[in-house]
């Protein structure tokens, strides 16, 4: 490997490995200055890695992380913050359990037809920021931010009875879907299952690498990212890329709740998890949009979330977990910013060192020269 090739992969890991650290270290002094222990806590959650019923729970919840943070990521490719997601992937996944209810069709026509459903409601919803972007200049974080607002407000409206809602004791659902559109899990003995659609999150963040990576649009989009100006002299249109990025990644977000919907609970009520679009976002940020690196971020946020819940047996608050997710995405951000400018300086003494060389050996050649 080539010596810029070996410092290339030294920034992109370093990043990530001092925001654990200063996360690590900072959620110590909280415990200590608490009148804690700064170490129990982490043994004790370290502990549960070995037990299988929580390896899946973490499987699980981290497939439907990998997925929202893939959609993050997408949009911070394009140099766009689709802060959106949130709403997407519950509107999505809202919609999927209403035609999942009312159509019944064959497995082979019915789980498509679901997977398609929240693709397309998740692209209708973040495209309307993606619109009012193009053709207004409204910021999408400010149009996301407020879409995801009124998705609340449409879900609220279509769990009403005479909508699509079907009341269950206090509980507001949209019924129990048609078995057609269950997806079976991966059994795990006593442990559990694994969910079936854990397997689409694995075959999204191939796609996600080949298209950026080896794909025309994929230059195109991430050209843009980089500088809008210089793609449109070589021919891009930045407002069709920014339109296309958008679409994509509401599309994508409308799959991340999918896979506890058609693998576990196959209704969508109150008690349907929400927040995941968020936590993508700092997933996205600690695995520095790289599919292999979200993959690692989203097994780590969803470790902190299903291991935690033991810290209540031993006298602690678990809430020392979500302490400690806020803190790495802080620490992301600022070690990232400083690893970026250690970077710029060993790129800048690297280039001052190779021209001072390149002076050097003109001025013996042109002595050379002069001798002869």
């Amino acid at each position: 490997m080539k010596k810029f090739d070996k410092e290339r992969v030294l920034l992109a890991v370093a990043g990530p490995v001092i925001a654990l650290a200063v996360a690590f270290v900072l959620s110590a002094i909280v415990l200590l200055a608490s009148g804690k222990s700064p170490f129990e806590p982490f043994a004790l959650m370290f502990e549960q890695i070995g037990f299988s019923d929580i390896q899946v729970l973490v499987i699980n919840q981290a497939s439907m992380y990998y997925i929202a943070a893939l959609a993050v990521a997408i949009g911070f490719r394009m140099n766009l913050f689709n802060i959106g997601v949130d709403g997407q992937y519950q509107l999505g996944a809202m919609m999927a359990a209403v035609v999942g209810a009312h159509m019944h069709l064959p497995a082979a026509l019915q789980v498509p037809l679901l997977l398609l459903t929240a693709v397309l409601t998740g692209a209708f919803w973040s495209g309307i920021a993606g619109v009012l972007k193009v053709t207004r200049g409204v910021s999408e974080v400010v149009a996301t931010i407020m879409l995801n607002a009124i998705a609340t407000s449409v879900i609220a409206y279509l769990w009403l009875p005479d909508v699509f809602g079907v009341k269950v004791g206090n509980n507001n659902t949209t019924g129990e879907m048609h078995e057609s559109g269950w997806i079976p899990g991966i059994p795990m003995g006593a442990a559990g299952e694994i969910y079936g659609l854990v397997l689409l999150a694995v075959l999204l963040g191939i796609g996600y690498w080949v298209v950026l990576n080896r794909t025309r649009f994929g230059f195109d989009l991430r050209a843009s990212g980089a500088s809008q100006t210089a793609a449109a002299a070589s021919g891009v249109d930045p407002k069709r890329m920014v339109l296309s990025a958008m679409l994509i990644s509401g599309g994508i977000a409308g799959l991340a709740g999918l896979p506890i919907l058609l693998g576990d609970t196959h209704t969508y009520d109150l008690n349907f998890p929400t927040g995941i679009g968020f936590l993508g976002i700092g997933i996205a940020l600690l695995g520095r949009n790289s599919p292999v690196g979200i993959a690692f971020a989203a097994l780590l946020w969803a470790w902190l979330d299903k291991a935690s819940p033991e810290l209540d047996f031993h006298g602690y608050d678990k809430e020392i977990a979500v302490i400690m997710q806020g803190l790495i995405v802080l620490s992301v951000v600022v070690s990232y910013e400083a690893v970026r400018e250690w970077g710029l300086r060993r790129q800048q003494r690297r280039v001052g060192a190779e021209l001072a060389a390149g002076h050097v050996l003109g001025a013996q050649n042109t002595k050379e020269v002069a001798g002869r």
